[in-house]
């Protein structure tokens, strides 16, 4: 084995499994002992396989899976073969038509489906005539893992991502950042998961660091390398009929989100950073008094607490003396309460010593508190909102319990959601009070970050529990709703923020939003914030936020005048909104579907990395330049414009100028679009699921199901809208919500 590049110099060392003998052969799982140890081959699910390395004490799994058994009934026609070929043996494990195969000499793995290789090990050579790469090695306490890629493969998922929706060409670490901008491959919410179009999947069961080199030309353009930085080595991999197959076979794995309530679908609202509980309630008056539709306003991270004794769950005593007074004025106007967090401890606070006494913290290797710093002193001293703080451990579960029921006294406030901010910081070399690594916790840490603030609302609140999270490693979907961290003020920001939603979609993320405005110091363009706004309400959620003012005011009267009818819109497609949230929650679908994703048979809209489809009917192609000028590629079919009242034939690729006032939306010919009322926010709603309007697009051919729900959130039922005979519309009476039957408005 030879690697040429300095590039894949940790190939050097690797240690290649060779021989196998199989050690037992169950009905469902195969044992076979391999070089230093024992590997179990098992059927998890029908065309699923789970390849496993034993250990006599596994490391903590931290619930990643939610699903960690195997089905017999499920699982009936699977077999197991063995041969030899020409002295080399093989094992062939079958469940129906998809079979993975064990070779010997070098060892490796082959998923088969109907016979035809859909994965296999890599044929990179040198001149020589040498593997370039082993097929499965040990090095250095973790695995090495190597796929050929065919000209034209593509590879989607592996998390959110800010580049091109196809990984193949790209060098993707999977290790959770604090990105600061959209501009790298850093990125806050990863996970190692990747699939292709032509119908293998494969995910890695691990918190540790995974390295991926997807065609990566500095090491090999036509080898998919995998490195794992852990000695326990769980494989699922397995064959799929399509992208939505392949996120719920995903989703079966690492669990499917919960419905989010039905207000936070509204339009939040955000600044960095309000100085005062005057300065919030200023602007929430004025969005009020400027009939600017709103649900929720965010306190981040400087507006509510001290900066330099942060974070301990406790308001600032200067600028909010009666905490309970500013949240209930903010619900007498409408509003929800959103407010900011992170899992840390100032050691400037009174408490840390408290808690540090009780072990809460995460530990340096000699068994002292380990204290994160942002900066080295002095320097942190110009930060004072960074201080030197202590990082709470939840693997500890007297901590995490703690930090859970801190949400409480906030809770019975009124405040409805957290920002769960931050979380990036674990360094390698620290040591968890469940003993494991600092390399090993640092991406999953967050999943419990996330998981212990949504307990905390599932727990101490009412209705449907949530978050809005930054960072997240796989299963964070279970604790909905994440959005995409700190993008820049310019249009490449906007889009790489719609390219990180369309790539966490494809990752197994169901929801998602992004700043609008961009986060980074520094005003927008008027023209650039309507495009963004116009972008931003159609993702499953929807935020204003920046340094600064993010407020549709601040750009003058003619952006206040475009921003306010598309948050209008936006309000009238909460019962859309629903409907789609619904299906993800069944099938780990996401609202915003990439063109690979929607339409897996047409491979010519493939390119078109920042066009969507938002549900089952809606296309949505945002203006991601100056000037207005948009390429567009319809699938094929008919489409609808919403904003010419044009239908349009698909399986073509148009260019156009946009207007400032619009944003390309097309309906799907045969779908159907259940609208709402204009309002200010869902408190006007006369009941959580309110539809005055239903636009079908054509003949009705597809069925929409819409959840319905109590007034806490907690779903009592769905509605569903289905086509009958004669080109009619089945469940319109369903939706009489005491204010009359909704509109059909056909197109």
């Amino acid at each position: 084995m030879q690697a040429h590049h300095e590039g894949v110099a940790w190939v050097r060392g690797a240690e290649p499994l060779s021989a196998f003998d199989v050690i037992s052969a169950g009905p469902r799982r195969v044992i076979v002992r391999v070089l230093g140890g024992r590997l179990a081959v098992s059927v998890h699910r029908p065309g699923t396989f789970r390849v496993r390395w034993l250990v006599d004490e596994p490391a903590p799994d931290y619930g990643i899976l939610t699903d960690d058994g195997d089905r017999p009934d499920e699982a009936a026609d699977v077999t197991v073969e063995q041969g030899d070929d020409a002295g080399e043996p093989w094992l062939r494990i079958r469940s129906g038509a998809v079979a993975l195969v064990l070779r010997a000499r070098p060892f490796r793995l082959e998923l088969e489906r109907d016979g035809r290789v859909l994965l296999g090990p890599a044929q990179d050579r040198s001149i020589d005539g040498d593997l370039r790469f082993p097929a499965v090695a040990r090095k250095d306490g973790g695995w090495l893992l190597s796929f050929e890629l065919p000209t034209g493969e593509r590879v989607h998922g592996l998390g959110e991502k800010w580049a091109a929706l196809d990984r193949r060409g790209q060098r993707v670490r999977s290790w959770n950042e604090d990105a600061t901008n959209l501009s790298a491959e850093l990125s806050y919410k990863n996970t190692p998961f990747a699939w292709s179009p032509t119908g293998w999947w494969w995910f890695l069961h691990t918190p540790a660091p995974v390295t991926h080199g997807v065609g990566y030309p500095n090491w090999s353009h036509r080898t998919m390398l995998v490195h794992l930085e852990d000695p326990e080595l769980d494989l699922f991999v397995g064959a799929h009929d399509g992208p939505e197959d392949v996120l719920t076979r995903y989703t079966d794995l690492t669990g499917r989100a919960s419905l989010p309530p039905a207000w936070s679908y509204g339009v939040w609202m955000s600044r960095a950073y309000y100085e005062t509980a005057e300065d919030a309630l200023e602007v929430v008056e004025r969005l009020r008094e400027r009939r600017i539709p709103s649900e929720v306003l965010l306190l981040d991270g400087r507006a509510w607490h001290e900066w330099g004794t942060r974070f301990d769950f406790s308001w600032d005593p200067a600028r909010y003396p009666d905490p309970a007074a500013f949240v209930g004025r903010l619900a007498e106007l409408g509003f929800r309460t959103n407010l900011w967090e992170y899992s840390y401890l100032s050691v400037r606070n009174p408490l840390f010593n408290e808690l540090e006494e009780r072990g809460y913290f995460l530990k340096n290797p000699d068994g002292s508190t380990y204290i994160h710093r942002w900066f080295p002193w002095p320097f942190e001293e110009h930060y004072p909102w960074l201080p030197p703080s202590g990082i709470i451990d939840f693997t500890n579960p007297d901590a995490y319990a703690w930090f859970r029921d801190q949400h409480r006294p906030l809770i019975d406030l009124g405040v409805a959601v957290m920002k769960t901010d931050y979380g990036e910081a674990v360094p390698e070399d620290v040591v968890a009070f469940n003993g494991d690594s600092g390399k090993r916790l640092h991406n999953v840490y967050t999943l419990l970050y996330n998981r212990c603030v949504f307990e905390a609302f599932a727990q101490h609140g009412r209705g449907a529990p949530m978050v809005w999270g930054r960072s997240g490693w796989a299963g964070v979907q279970r604790s909905p709703v994440q959005w995409g961290g700190d993008p820049g003020c310019d249009w490449e920001g906007m889009a790489a923020s719609i390219r990180g939603g369309l790539s966490w979609g494809m990752s197994g993320g169901p929801f998602y939003s992004h700043d609008i405005g961009g986060f980074a110091r520094g005003q927008v363009s008027p023209e650039l914030y309507v495009r963004w706004s116009q972008a931003g309400v159609h993702c499953s959620h929807t935020r204003f936020h920046g340094i600064g003012e993010r407020e549709p005011w601040a750009y003058g009267e003619e952006a206040e005048t475009i921003v306010r009818r598309w948050t209008e819109w936006r309000m009238r497609l909460i019962p859309y909104l629903q409907a789609c949230a619904l299906e993800a929650t069944r099938t780990g679908v996401p609202v915003m579907r990439a063109m690979p994703l929607a339409f897996p048979d047409e491979p010519d809209t493939w390119q078109q990395d920042t066009q969507y489809l938002l549900g089952p009917s809606l296309l949505v192609a945002p203006v991601v330049h100056a000037g207005g000028r948009v390429r567009i590629t319809l699938p094929h079919g008919r489409w609808f414009e919403l904003a010419t009242g044009e239908w349009l034939d698909g399986g073509r690729t148009i260019e156009r100028d946009v207007p400032l006032d619009t944003i390309p939306l097309f309906g799907r010919e045969g779908h159907v679009l259940p609208l709402g009322p204009v309002v200010q926010h869902t408190g006007e709603l006369p009941a959580p699921l309110t539809v005055d309007e239903v636009v079908v697009f054509g003949a009705p051919t597809v069925a929409l199901e819409l959840p319905v729900v109590d007034d806490d959130g907690a779903p009592t039922g769905t509605v569903r809208l289905a086509p009958a005979d004669g080109g009619s519309l089945d469940g319109l009476d369903a939706l009489d919500v005491g204010a009359g039957a909704p509109t059909l408005t056909r197109r």
